[in-house]
């Protein structure tokens, strides 16, 4: 096992990452050799992502490309992880079952190791008897009990940063409590459990030792965080704690829950100089009719309520949301109340998914009744209205001097150099195109902004920050 070449793909969300660094820590451990090219892998793990339609093609197409290497490559055995083996291990282990060498669900990250070294078998015995991880044949209710995670990882877990090492996410919880009517992720990802804040801090303690300088707390409803534990400091409390580390420049948070937000949050937020004024917060819609069929509740006047509550304490913060259009039974009239919400949030930050009709929501047993081509077209209505605005806040801020972790040389050409403000998250938002100046990865710059460039900034480094 000692010379394994292991490659792994890591698709889906910041969540899903953190999945795959526990998996490449306990291979680290075991000494394991990584490449960064599928082609040249003994073994490769594809790490998929099961939330919506167009994440689960991608994960099939992935996993099928992956199994065309061995006869292409030097691939011997190839493994298959996370979200999508915990919602469809079954139906995985029978279609993929001449392609797929191990299925490793949310709970068996630790059997990882186990997963590359068995010895390879053919067709249906390799799949449901090799390792002790597989279940054997159940119940179909038995079967859906056990799609739900129970997992969660902790300080002492072993992890492989993926990221660069300056920047890093911090998984605080797992699971959600919100029964939204399109969301599936509660039936495999199961209940919301967060860690104790204690172990959040040893976990940023240690991260913060090896270099870290931005910390990206991440889980389904952040702002739910410690309140299933008894913690009534819940978010605002670990945020006071972490803004205490003074090896930790930046400290982010994402996916706050509009209904879990408090007013002690908000001013924690704005009096923490390391928590960056940043706003990640999905709404989803605005129309009340519809927010109450996607069980959430709320309106476009309580939204604007709250993010000017937000404005209010942190007048340069940056907003981020999410939105999906298309839901069943959305008329022309909710999507225009949609478009003229997002006119008056004015967002820094939007992204717009169309409506993918899931098994095991509430929403399934509606009709699907928008097409699909007035899904893209809403799309691509609401992101025109949302292009318009950012491109006018990114012309504002020209002149402005930011602070910038820069990130080393733009992908596309030696000449650039590239970073972020904090008003950016890692791949998600825009960047900072640096033109002038010198400054070396991770390490952090003051910035001129010079111009635009669409959804990025161009800027000049004056000197270090």
């Amino acid at each position: 096992m000692s010379r394994t070449r292991v490659g792994v793909i890591s698709l889906g969300c910041s969540k899903n990452l953190v999945d795959t660094e526990v998996m490449l820590g306990h291979l680290d451990r075991a000494g394991c050799v990584f490449v960064q090219d599928a082609a040249e892998a003994d073994v490769l793990i594809v790490n998929t992502c099961g939330f919506i339609d167009a994440a689960r093609e991608e994960s099939v197409r992935t996993i099928l490309d992956a199994a065309k290497l061995k006869t292409t490559g030097r691939l011997k055995r190839l493994v298959v992880a996370g979200c999508m083996v915990q919602r469809y291990r079954d139906e995985l282990t029978r279609e993929l079952e001449g392609d797929v060498d191990a299925f490793v669900g949310l709970d068996e990250l630790d059997a990882i190791v186990e997963a590359t070294q068995a010895a390879r078998k053919t067709a249906a015995a390799a799949l449901r008897s090799d390792l002790p991880i597989f279940h054997p044949a159940k119940s179909r209710a038995s079967q859906a009990e056990n799609r739900v995670s129970r997992y969660l990882y902790d300080a002492s877990t072993p992890r492989k940063l993926a990221t660069p090492p300056w920047t890093a996410f911090v998984k605080i919880a797992e699971g959600c409590d919100h029964t939204c009517s399109f969301c599936a992720i509660p039936s495999f990802r199961g209940a919301f459990r967060s860690r104790p804040a204690d172990d959040v801090v040893a976990e940023a303690e240690a991260l913060a030792r090896r270099g870290v300088r931005e910390i990206n707390l991440i889980a389904q409803d952040s702002s739910h965080f410690g309140r299933d534990r008894g913690d009534t400091a819940g978010l605002a409390g670990l945020l006071t704690r972490l803004d205490a580390m003074t090896d930790l420049r930046w400290l982010r948070v994402h996916y706050l829950y509009p209904n879990t937000v408090t007013d002690r949050l908000i001013e924690t937020m704005a009096l923490s100089p390391r928590v960056v004024k940043y706003v990640d917060m999905p709404l989803q819609h605005a129309h009340p009719e519809i927010l109450k069929r996607m069980r959430r509740g709320g309106s476009a006047e309580s939204h604007l309520e709250l993010l000017g509550r937000f404005r209010s304490a942190m007048p340069d913060a940056a907003l981020r949301s999410t939105f999906i259009v298309g839901f069943p039974g959305e008329t022309e009239q909710e999507f225009e109340e949609l478009v003229a919400f997002v006119e008056a949030a004015r967002f820094d930050h939007l992204g717009v998914f169309t409506y993918s009709h899931e098994d095991g929501t509430s929403a399934h047993r509606a009709t699907d009744d928008v097409s699909e081509r007035l899904k893209g077209d809403r799309r691509d209505r609401l992101m025109e209205v949302q292009q318009r605005i950012a491109f006018e806040k990114n012309e504002a801020r020209v002149g402005e001097t930011v602070e910038v972790l820069v990130e080393g040389a733009h992908p596309e050409t030696e000449h650039l150099l590239v970073g972020r403000a904090s008003t950016q998250a890692p791949d998600v938002d825009g960047q900072i195109l640096l033109n002038d100046g010198h400054a070396d990865p991770g390490t952090f710059a003051r910035v001129l902004l010079t111009e635009t460039a669409g959804y990025d900034l161009v800027g000049r480094i004056l000197g270090a920050a």
